[in-house]
């Protein structure tokens, strides 16, 4: 389909714009990861959407043609962890040591990675795992790999220096196969949106309000969960649970994060030990986090 039709249908203005069909999302997705169409064209369509902008109907379209394109590799019993591209730019990854942690519970843990894309401008998933061996149950797949078309989009997107659409539909690519996942969410709106756009994907969707839109728990927080039902909203504090963990608000730097990856202080470990028993309840290895923390302990 004439891909000017997309660029119109979000770059008019409010008089003039409109939804796209499921069936168009889908199209215009596979032109965009084709690069069918002239890189100009794909950007003007990316900022108009942004702007307009987009709808559940339309992330679910793209994210059924993403499916067409990504390479799976099944990993049993294991929980997908939708980390967002633009990486850390405050504290340090923690999904190493959850990792050590769950290692007796069998349970493996999935990321994802690749270059950086805007718009945070930190350290990536990518930066950790090509710096440091991960634990036999933590499995890092690169999207050079599992995903070439949209891992092949980065410099265009970096070009344009913000987020688009893509920053959403990524963090979920289904690349194991996993019947658990588990994302991060900067505002409790965006919850609704990403229960409406994913669950329907997993046995058991977990989102959280996770340091810098990371599922990984540094603070307070709400914790949401659905089955395909209701979605259940639980408070998680580190303090109930003896944490005094004091998470960063200055820049970080890859070595920086490394270390503490290495040499981790005792407030640290807890804290891995409480986001490896948020895990263990999601997947229903237990029947509550309290329950998997005494596990753990």
């Amino acid at each position: 389909m004439d891909f000017f039709k997309y660029i119109h249908a979000v770059g008019t203005g409010p008089k003039g714009n409109r939804d796209l069909t499921l069936e168009e999302s889908k199209d215009m997705m596979e032109q965009i990861l084709d690069q069918s169409v002239p890189s100009e064209q794909s950007a003007a369509f990316l900022l108009g959407w942004r702007l307009k902008p987009e709808t559940n109907t339309e992330f679910r379209g793209a994210i059924e043609a993403c499916d067409e394109y990504i390479k799976k590799t099944t990993i049993p019993n294991s929980l997908e962890l939708g980390y967002p591209f633009d990486g850390k730019a405050k504290n340090p990854y923690i999904f190493p040591l959850v990792a050590k942690v769950l290692e007796e519970s069998k349970l493996s843990l999935i990321v994802m990675g690749d270059e950086l894309t805007p718009a945070k401008g930190g350290i990536t998933i990518k930066d950790i795992c090509n710096n440091i061996e991960l634990n036999p149950n933590a499995h890092y797949f690169d999207r050079k790999n599992f995903f070439v078309e949209m891992s092949e989009l980065t410099d265009l997107r970096m070009k344009l220096g913000l987020r688009t659409g893509f920053n959403t539909i990524e963090k979920l690519p289904g690349v194991a196969n996993s019947e658990y996942a588990i994302t991060g969410v900067f505002h409790k709106p965006y919850v609704k949106k990403y229960v409406e756009i994913f669950s329907d994907r997993y046995k058991r969707l977990a989102l959280i309000q996770g340091n810098e839109g990371t599922p990984e728990l540094f603070s307070k927080g709400r914790l949401w969960i659905t089955d395909g039902g209701e979605v259940d909203e639980i408070i998680i504090n580190p303090e109930h649970y003896g944490i005094n963990y004091k998470k960063s608000w200055d820049a970080i730097t890859l070595e920086d994060s490394l270390n503490q990856l290495n040499n981790p202080s005792d407030e640290y470990m807890k804290l891995a030990k409480l986001n490896a028993a948020v895990y263990l309840f999601v997947t229903g290895n237990a029947a509550s986090i309290d329950e998997a923390w005494e596990k753990l302990n």
